[in-house]
């Protein structure tokens, strides 16, 4: 305890750069993603409205159905861009400017969604959620890769977690301002959506007073007296030549090498190993569910037969189990309340293992010159998952009813077999290590492949003679 309470005084800057970080960062995208189903009624009854208004009819329910679909999907395709974007602007600007220039871009985006309602314009809500997906994506990659290079060696992992904590925060607190007695009204539908605007200020106004990572200042611009600068305002006074002695190697592993673009770690063999490692855990991580359950909880317990008064309340212990990944529940009336237990243990299950662990395992198995590009990589993925999960659900749930979720359990069996047999354990290891352990890994298959070659060589050999 005493250990705990020392590490909370020393390296106090550092955990409140990481809430500064959060805040702007993943809890945002988080907000964004469920503050959408506590709006869904009233925006759909908005687009009924204004279409009447402008051409007096009202529209077919498949027709409101795409374009709400649009409005959730939309959010995706802004993240893909914003993806794209992220790799290249974080390698040249940094991290922290990367944020802070997104910051202004969100703020717009939640002023087009903030005074839709006021200017009868649904285009506006879709212009401003294409904004925001662009902003998710740009701060979702420079969020992870930030809090992963500004934490000590010993506080890694703790710092990586944060921010899928983040994540699942902000998915509670639009869901906890969703709530009907909040900001869940008819009345009120337009400022809960444009909420995430007081977040990414707040990111905006204190973001300055912190550093730029230590790995970038020496790594990437060379600056070794910046570099330790950063560390003590950020981790105090200590001793910290293992992180700098780290730092160190890879640089000159890395030495003349600059950083790679997408293309560039694409077309780098040794890059093969991790980028199959991340794309396993993304993909698993994109087809369990959970992105359906994320954009669609009310109808999925609609379709389950719920009184619609509680569902709001039933989505915020939705949102609570990711949170805290824990539930107590002694009894049971009615069969139908038993798809809510089960999609609670489900949320409860993804918050103790992949929500958690594939941020943390992204940012340490790539070294700094491909990191970057390796999230952009990985960022598509997510959002590729989220466009698609998004424009198909509602009809898979119209069609599959209660057994839509069917269809996620092969990959999840797939997924959870092959992590199994080739993820190698990173905890308490360096970049460098876990590189070459990467490329062990690599040359032992080869090996092998090459004696069952000469094998065969020396069968046929045998035979001739």
């Amino acid at each position: 305890m005493a250990g705990f309470l020392s590490d909370l005084v020393q390296y106090r800057k550092l955990l409140l750069m990481i809430m500064v970080l959060g805040i702007g960062g993943t809890h945002l995208s988080g907000f964004q993603m469920s503050v959408i189903n506590y709006t869904s009624p009233y925006i759909k009854k908005f687009i009924n409205a204004t279409w009447m208004e402008r051409y007096g009819s009202v529209l077919h329910q498949e027709t409101l159905t795409l374009l709400w679909s649009f409005i959730v999907s939309i959010y995706c395709v802004g993240g893909m861009i914003g993806c794209l974007c992220s790799g290249y602007l974080t390698a040249k600007y940094g991290k922290k400017k990367c944020l802070l220039v997104n910051d202004v871009v969100l703020l717009v985006a939640t002023l087009h969604t903030g005074f839709s309602r006021r200017a009868k314009s649904f285009e506006m809500i879709l212009i401003g959620r294409f904004l925001e997906g662009i902003g998710a994506g740009i701060n979702m990659n420079a969020h992870v890769q930030y809090a992963g290079e500004i934490s000590p060696k010993k506080l890694r992992g703790f710092v990586n977690v944060t921010s899928s904590v983040f994540l699942a925060l902000g998915k509670a607190v639009a869901r906890i301002l969703g709530l009907r007695d909040l900001l869940g009204t008819e009345d009120m539908w337009n400022v809960l959506l444009s909420f995430s605007g007081l977040l990414a200020l707040i990111q905006l106004l204190f973001l300055p007073f912190f550093p730029e990572s230590p790995p970038y200042l020496l790594l990437q611009k060379g600056d070794k007296a910046g570099c330790l600068k950063a560390m003590k305002q950020l981790w105090g006074e200590g001793n910290y030549h293992t992180e700098f002695d780290d730092m160190m190697k890879e640089k000159a592993v890395t030495k003349g090498t600059k950083i790679m673009n997408v293309l560039e770690v694409l077309k780098e063999p040794s890059v093969y190993p991790q980028l199959s490692t991340m794309l396993l855990l993304l993909l698993s991580l994109q087809f369990c569910g959970l992105s359906a359950i994320t954009f669609y909880t009310s109808e999925i317990f609609q379709t389950a037969n719920l009184q619609e008064s509680i569902i709001p309340y039933v989505s915020l212990g939705v949102a609570i189990s990711e949170l805290v990944s824990i539930i107590f529940c002694d009894q049971f009336l009615w069969m139908r309340y038993c798809s809510v237990v089960l999609i609670f243990l489900f949320i409860i299950a993804y918050g103790i293992g992949p929500a958690g662990a594939i941020a943390s395992v992204m940012n340490e198995i790539f070294t700094l010159s491909t990191r970057s590009s390796a999230f952009v990589i990985g960022g598509i993925v997510i959002w590729l998952g989220l466009t698609f999960t998004g424009m198909i659900f509602p009809f898979a749930v119209m069609l599959l009813g209660p057994f839509c979720f069917l269809i996620f359990i092969g990959v999840l069996i797939i997924s959870a077999v092959l992590i199994y047999l080739f993820l190698p354990e990173t905890k308490g290891k360096s970049t460098s290590e876990i590189t070459e352990e990467f490329k062990t890994r690599q040359f032992k298959k080869k090996r092998h492949q090459t004696v069952e070659k000469n094998a065969t060589e020396e069968k046929t050999f045998c035979t001739k003679l």
